[in-house]
């Protein structure tokens, strides 16, 4: 049974993940998209380097420890930030949180393709459904073209880059503090924003002015300075089931909290598509099995 302050601290997670979704929607309306998740990776980089400083943990990298570390980078955050912020600047943020969170239904199938893993019946209900779910968006992206289908092929592809990274988590071994690997992965995450940035953005670039900053603040200080800390204390001990219910609530968040900050109307195919890839992640997520370390 989780305790009051593990349900507080998954409260947090819970809260800050979703809303998240409609503040990036904000900030890739002010800014060139990867500028702003750059400037946002920055912010992280700082706070987590502080916060490793004032609990005394080591940023060290052990031999030949930089290429394993780039290994998990770049499916976790590299790719992901890339495909993501490109493809919420172009689709609603509650459609692109639902096509978000259908990470674990990725997770799953490369763990069949990739690793010879084996799915029971159970699972595979629920990968259909998340497919479902998934072509029922896809279906009103090319009927509607109101964030054009390729917004959406984007998203799904940062789900399925984050999928990978979560196998690779798990099967790579790093003699490292955890908030270490985060560290120099946001480091590494940081230099790739600015070369494609340079590359593709540079003529945009400007500094941020009045309010454009807020969502820049809410990215560095609570989502990657914060719930990163947050979910570090928690990854250890944290019970399969209470991770796989804050997975399943964020995408709710993400959806609600737009309709309010955005005033976005989700269309029916969107209440459908929720519903089916929460029933997805329920049959993934939500059944008995030995505790493991997740990554977010």
């Amino acid at each position: 049974m989780l305790s009051k302050r593990q349900f507080f601290l998954l409260a947090i997670l819970t809260v800050f993940w979703g809303l998240n979704w409609p503040v990036l929607k904000i900030g890739v309306r002010e800014l060139p998209p990867v500028f702003f998740r750059l400037l946002c990776v920055v912010g992280g980089v700082i706070l987590t380097g502080l916060y490793a400083r004032v609990a005394g943990i080591s940023l060290a990298v052990p031999a030949r420890g930089w290429k394993r570390l780039f290994g998990l980078a770049l499916p976790n955050l590299i790719l992901w930030y890339l495909l993501g912020t490109y493809a919420i600047s172009m689709i609603p943020s509650g459609r692109a949180a639902i096509l978000g969170y259908t990470m674990p239904i990725w997770a799953a199938l490369i763990g069949v393709v990739c690793f010879r893993e084996r799915l029971d019946g159970r699972t595979w209900f629920g990968v259909l459904c998340a497919l479902f779910g998934v072509v029922l968006l896809l279906a009103g992206e090319w009927q509607t073209l109101s964030g054009r289908p390729l917004g959406a092929g984007l998203m799904l592809l940062a789900a399925m880059s984050w999928g990978a990274g979560t196998h690779m988590m798990r099967r790579t071994r790093l003699d490292m503090n955890t908030t270490a690997i985060s560290f120099w992965m946001l480091v590494m995450a940081s230099v790739a924003l600015a070369l494609f940035s340079l590359a593709f953005e540079f003529d945009a670039w400007r500094m941020p002015v009045g309010t454009e900053w807020l969502p820049i603040a809410y990215n560095a200080i609570f989502v990657l300075g914060l719930c990163n800390i947050v979910w570090f204390s928690l990854v250890r001990s944290l019970p399969p089931v209470a991770s796989g219910l804050s997975g399943m609530l964020i995408p709710v968040v993400g959806v609600f909290s737009s309709m309010v900050m955005l005033g976005e109307k989700p269309h029916w195919r969107d209440d459908i598509a929720l519903v089916l890839i929460l029933v997805s992640l329920a049959t993934v997520m939500l059944r008995p099995r030995p505790p493991a370390q997740q990554k977010i």
